[in-house]
């Protein structure tokens, strides 16, 4: 569904939204501006706190979108440590990376060393736009598929995305086009992909040109497109009901495989 097919009351109602979303972030976003530091090391002689298969949940990695930083999760990061969700952790790439490869080669790093100190082989990871992008580019051509066993994608071009032409000046906008190389390298095979992929999109969302483009389609992957209905591009990462499905998608993914098939109403 293109941006034109979107009745005018849902328009503004998530346009609205998206800006109230906004202000709130600009406050907040001081606040994620440094790296955040993993948990402290258990002192030495300590036992290891090492998972049980069935008795411990994967630790969650959330990955932000282009000029944005780990402050966007705030509310989310709450909503899954209600749900059962302890060890949480978000990591921020800089503005002035200029190829997403640099930051999925960042991410991989960040990734080992979650499971070196955690003692859990994989992680859960959730990005929203650009971090979605970039956690499918690690997965689907860096093997990170050994590492990731579900990928959850809020408002992520996966087929490349034609808005904001004014800001493709900036590499990461321009990978993010339909006809960018790493569009291009995420259509190619990935037999054997052991990554679970949940795709959350919006028929509201004014950045996804066309909307659709948030939803992952390719033969390869155990991919499960989610639509959001009346939810914008900001609203994606902090809204309750969105939040409460990410949850409820993590656990079932836990417990069966990702059903490809096709995509559900949520909102």
């Amino acid at each position: 569904m293109g941006l034109t097919r979107i009745p005018i009351p849902i328009r503004i109602r998530a346009t609205v939204l998206d800006l109230a979303v906004l202000a709130g972030h600009l406050l907040l976003y001081p606040t994620g501006l440094l790296q955040e530091r993993p948990p402290a090391a258990p002192p030495p002689g300590a036992a290891a706190r090492l998972p049980t298969d069935g008795r411990a949940h994967r630790p969650v990695l959330l990955l932000h979108g282009f000029i944005d930083n780990r402050s966007v999760f705030v509310l989310l990061r709450r909503s899954l440590r209600r749900h059962g969700r302890q060890h949480v952790e978000a990591l921020n790439y800089s503005p002035l990376t200029c190829d997403l490869r640099t930051a999925a080669a960042l991410l991989d790093r960040h990734v080992r060393e979650i499971c070196e100190r955690t003692g859990h082989s994989r992680v859960d990871v959730v990005g929203h736009s650009l971090g979605g992008l970039i956690a499918r580019y690690y997965v689907q051509r860096l093997g990170g598929d050994a590492r990731v066993h579900t990928l959850v994608t809020l408002g992520t071009p996966h087929s490349g995305t034609r808005t904001a032409p004014l800001l493709s000046a900036h590499p990461l906008v321009r990978q993010m086009r339909p006809d960018s190389d790493v569009i291009e390298e995420l259509r190619r095979p990935a037999p054997g992909c052991r990554t679970r992929f949940i795709a959350f999109w919006s028929e509201a969302d004014q950045l996804m040109i066309p909307a659709e483009t948030a939803r992952i389609d390719h033969p390869d992957l155990l991919a499960h497109s989610v639509r959001v209905n009346g939810i914008g591009h900001l609203t994606l990462p902090v809204h309750h009901v969105v939040a409460a499905d990410i949850c409820e998608a993590l656990d079932a993914a836990e417990g069966a495989p990702t059903d490809a098939s096709g995509a559900a109403s949520v909102a």
